[in-house]
């Protein structure tokens, strides 16, 4: 009797870029936050900060600023709740946009109106530009902040100073943001090749016990079909031509199974010459249908090289289960094992003696 591995077994998905994208908005969120409520205290009046926004234009823009920063909270909101959406990467920026114009603005106004150094305050836009976009959205937003301020505040003192610090940080943020980005490209690349690897066979590339099990129960309480497929011959195209030929035949077989299967099920080695195909909703006669497609790919000859072709046939056994019935895969499993032992036998029996 076969038995599949525990449920345990099955990989667990896990997924890098959505995390850092929750964090980076969550970030966002409780940054521009406090960035809100300060623009809208001072705004109203209160505080320390009220004597820099005093001036009818400079409240105006506060008070603007604070709809705008608002605006970018709910994008970030939103971009949090849905990561891996394909809208994200226009939420993001959609938010670089809005936060770039927002503090642009605040600081040019402020620098025109009081003698205050406020340019080191557009640093932070670059930087969350960085960490959003690498390289080219911190240069981007380098840009649009030393364009904005120049065209806001002609002739401030601080411009000069604005331009050198303001690239040196858009270099060094963006820079290592784009580094960091392709580390954990590559990291998610190889989680997903090991995964690759812990749920197939490396031989042929069809899915492993592992695999197979998780699929399982992915259909579970659903009428299902499992097939239990033995090759005919196999041991004679390895003992006349070698182990490589037999390597070449298995992943033949196993290409051929996927391609008679279509959309129709899931095709697995379990080992050496052993295949478990997997029907989910599938009664008498769909399993019937499919296993004469099966018949008929794997029976067809088999280039080796060299101009050598091999033909191997195939034992089949077969378990069904209606909706209603709560075997699973081990008990299918087992039950389509004795079926493909009592077809080798008939088979057996009736080849001819020689």
């Amino acid at each position: 009797m076969r038995t599949l591995p525990p449920r345990s077994a099955a990989p667990v998905d896990d997924d890098a870029l959505s995390r850092r994208r929750r964090t980076i908005e969550t970030g966002a969120l409780v940054a521009r936050s406090f960035g809100l409520i300060s623009t809208g205290v001072a705004a109203a009046g209160i505080g320390a900060g009220a004597a820099a926004v005093a001036s009818p234009d400079m409240r105006f823009v506060c008070w603007a600023g604070v709809v705008t920063m608002g605006v970018s909270n709910v994008l970030a909101h939103l971009g949090r709740r849905r990561p891996t959406s394909r809208w994200y990467p226009w939420l993001s920026a959609g938010q670089s946009v809005i936060d770039t114009a927002t503090i642009t603005a605040i600081v040019a106004l402020a620098s025109r109106e009081s003698a205050e150094t406020t340019w080191p305050l557009l640093a932070p836009a670059i930087a969350v530009a960085a960490v959003r976009h690498r390289i080219v959205g911190a240069l981007m937003a380098f840009a649009a902040t030393t364009l904005g301020f120049a065209l806001l505040a002609p002739g401030s003192h601080e411009l000069f100073y604005l331009i050198v610090v303001g690239f040196m940080i858009a270099v060094i943020t963006g820079t290592q943001s784009s580094a960091l980005d392709r580390h954990l490209r590559a990291l998610d690349e190889t989680r997903r090749a090991l995964q690759h690897q812990a749920t197939h066979d490396g031989l042929t590339g069809l899915p492993n016990r592992a695999h197979l099990a998780a699929y399982a129960d992915r259909h579970a309480g659903r009428p299902f079909a499992v097939l239990l497929l033995d090759l005919n011959g196999f041991k004679q195209v390895n003992d006349e031509h070698g182990h490589a030929a037999g390597d070449l035949l298995l992943h033949e077989i196993g290409a051929r199974l996927t391609v008679a299967l279509g959309d129709d099920g899931l095709a697995g080695r379990l080992g050496g010459d052993e295949f478990l195909v997997l029907l989910p909703d599938a009664d008498s006669a769909v399993t019937a249908r499919v296993m004469i497609r099966i018949h008929d790919a794997i029976r067809r000859p088999v280039d080796i090289g060299d101009g050598r072709a091999v033909t191997v046939g195939v034992s089949a056994g077969v378990a069904l289960r209606p909706g209603d019935c709560p075997a699973d895969l081990d008990t299918l499993t087992a039950e389509a094992d004795a079926g493909m032992y009592r077809d080798k036998r008939d088979r057996s029996m009736a080849r001819p003696a020689a």
